[in-house]
């Protein structure tokens, strides 16, 4: 700074602290920047906390001096070293220059002395006024300039980890890389990446040899030296269980849950994958699992799972309603643990006016093959509608199993009884008994279930999707030969902040020759929540009708719907508004598409999203608005 320059300053602080009376700043406006750029000043600025407040004008001063050297300092993780920044103080609508960062850099200092004397002035000029206490505002204007970009990078990672493939892979997608912009953000987020990534395939003892970046702002432009030593890699040690402040099953049990050996070669991922393995069990309401590398052995890694039990019952209740069940109540218990095998057994009651269901469900740890469970499980239903009288029997025995972090599959076996009657068939003679039909179907079925998902309550981004394959043979434990197939899928897509949309598919299809043998619950429908909204449940299909031209849903071969739908969510607000349109039909030869549209409210709660939402079918003008209820995440 000039001697003229600094003269000028001593003279405006001194006038200004000859002042008893105090200022105060109204406002502080950034203009040339984005978003991004624009936040990280604010934040930056002492001008901005001093907004609203009186400060004296030695201190006011000195704040609209710092903004220009604030700004900047603000500007350089964006790569912008050397911005031009005009800071102006408006008061009265009069507008004056107390910075010029332009000016300074091509040493003018008579017009920057100039400006600061204007400003002692008007600081007089205001006290003597007596109006010293108006507020001012404050008006930073930037221009970003030429950006920083790296002229040199070395980024390597030296020692065992230099030929790791994983590790190659995080250096290729380093940012930023030669002739990129200085993105500092983006350097921090790349070397914290490739830190994480050396500990969590064993480099425990890695460490920096240099890391360097040196700026040269006349040439906008930065050399950048960034370098791991890795050291040996680690490998998997002995796994330790422990229950506190008891033990509810055998640890013998949870070991089978560990699927490395001893000496491979360490991996987090191994350790995120027992995690997932033991929360899915349920029986325990905390997981700490934690690596020791400085208890390491030979190079071996001892890792301690302590385990706190979950409580060893849960019991629900709760209140339904539906619009051909009537009102009705849910009970239920689960017993996470029956003896230290770890076996799990519950039951559940839905006891609704004109539908009641009771399940009966037995399952054991399978661990030796895939995560998952050897189930037995009984199921009695008693369904008198408007439509269809029906009681039914299943008896399941299944064997699931987790694949890999995304694929579940279950192979189960069915025994099933049904029995049926379609009430349009009894309306000629209330007083007729109804005539029943029976039948009995065993059949092996495979479910595989895909999830990947960011989150599994609200997601914004992935897929999940199931698939279903059942068949039977005429004398082998079915009254008839069928072979069915059944796809549901739904994909998510994050639109801006908060918002989502969704789109959702199903398609299936049955090959028999004898559908009328089938039970109605082996056939597909339509209609209702989670298939066409804008339509009843199940009114979409084959349909019979009786004298008051009331329909009866009997059921199809086949099944398709689809859905497209986008939700908007008020900023950090757990409400959002939807909009929704839904297509599809249950058929037997070809589709006959019916379409539903609507609108709805969400609700983020902590089992998933609330919706309640209102539609219409566009395939009938004298439609009735319907109504859908529902929460959770659908897989």
């Amino acid at each position: 700074m000039s001697i003229l320059r600094r003269t000028a300053a001593v003279l405006l602080l001194s006038a200004i602290a000859g002042g008893a009376h105090a200022a105060s700043v109204s406002s502080v406006r950034i203009v040339g920047l984005d978003e991004e750029m624009e936040e990280n000043v604010r934040t930056s600025l002492s001008l901005v906390d001093a907004i609203g407040t009186e400060v004296t004008w030695r201190r006011l001063a000195y704040m609209l001096r710092a903004a220009g050297d604030e700004t900047r300092e603000a500007l350089e993780p964006f790569g912008y070293y050397s911005p031009r920044i005009v800071v102006e103080r408006v008061r009265d609508g009069d507008r004056r220059v107390v910075l010029d960062t332009a000016a300074e850099a091509a040493d003018a200092p008579a017009e920057t002395a100039a400006t600061t004397a204007e400003v002692v002035r008007e600081a007089g000029a205001a006290r003597a006024r007596g109006d010293a206490q108006a507020p001012l505002q404050v008006v930073i204007t930037v221009e970003p300039g030429e950006p920083v970009r790296v002229r040199h990078a070395d980024v390597a990672i030296i020692g065992d980890a230099n030929d790791d493939p994983y590790l190659q892979e995080e250096l290729d997608t380093f940012v930023p890389w030669k002739d990129s912009i200085l993105d500092h953000a983006a350097y921090e987020d790349s070397k914290a990446r490739i830190s994480r990534r050396l500990a969590e395939r064993g480099y425990f003892d890695a460490d920096f040899s240099a890391r360097r970046i040196a700026v040269t702002r006349a040439e906008h432009a930065a050399d950048m030296e960034l370098v791991w030593t890795s050291g040996p890699r680690y490998d998997m040690g002995p796994t330790r269980f422990e229950q506190t402040p008891h033990e509810v099953v055998d640890n013998a049990l949870l070991e089978r849950l560990v699927y490395w050996r001893q000496g491979q070669y360490y991996h987090q991922g191994r350790l995120d994958r027992l995690r997932t393995s033991l929360n899915n069990l349920d029986y325990f309401s905390r997981i700490d699992i934690t690596p020791r590398p400085e208890d390491a052995v030979d190079g071996e890694v001892p890792v301690d799972v302590v385990l706190t039990p979950a409580k060893r019952d849960v019991y629900t209740a709760g209140i339904s309603y539906g619009t051909d069940s009537g009102p009705g109540v849910r009970l239920g218990q689960e017993r996470r643990y029956v003896n230290r095998r770890g076996h799990k057994a519950l039951w559940q009651v839905d006891h609704a006016r004109r539908r009641k269901t009771l399940s009966l469900q037995y399952r054991i740890p399978a661990f030796r093959w895939l995560d998952g469970w050897y189930t037995v499980g009984l199921q009695a239903s008693d369904e008198q509608t408007d439509y269809i009288d029906t009681r039914r029997v299943e008896f399941a025995a299944s064997r699931s199993g987790q694949y890999n972090r995304h694929l579940n599959l279950v192979a189960s076996v069915h025994a099933l009884r049904e029995r049926w009657a379609y009430e349009y068939e009894n309306d000629a003679d209330p007083g007729t008994p109804p005539v029943y039909r029976y039948a009995t179907f065993t059949y092996p079925s495979l479910r595989a279930t895909w999830v990947d998902l960011d989150d599994a309550l609200f997601p914004r981004s992935g897929f999940n999707a199931s698939l279903l394959l059942r068949g039977g043979l005429e004398g082998a434990g079915s009254e008839a030969s069928f072979l069915q197939f059944h796809l549901r899928g739904h994909w998510y897509l994050g639109v801006g902040r908060g918002n989502r949309l969704i789109l959702r598919g199903e398609y299936g299809r049955t090959e028999t020759d004898a559908l009328v043998d089938m039970p109605p619950s082996l056939r597909f429908y339509a209609g209702g929540d989670g298939s066409i909204r804008g339509y009843e449940w199940r009114e979409v299909g084959p349909r019979v009708f009786d004298e008051d031209n009331e329909g009866f849903a009997l059921g199809a071969r086949h099944v398709i719907t689809a859905s497209v739908e986008y939700e908007h969510y008020f900023g950090d607000s757990p409400w959002g508004m939807a909009a929704f349109a839904d297509t599809g039909s249950a058929f037997d030869g070809s589709p006959a598409l019916r379409t539903g549209v609507g609108a709805g409210v969400r609700w983020k709660t902590p089992v998933g999203p609330l919706r309640l939402d209102i539609a219409r079918g566009l395939d009938d003008p004298d439609s009735a608005f319907t109504v859908h209820l529902g929460i959770g995440t659908s897989f």
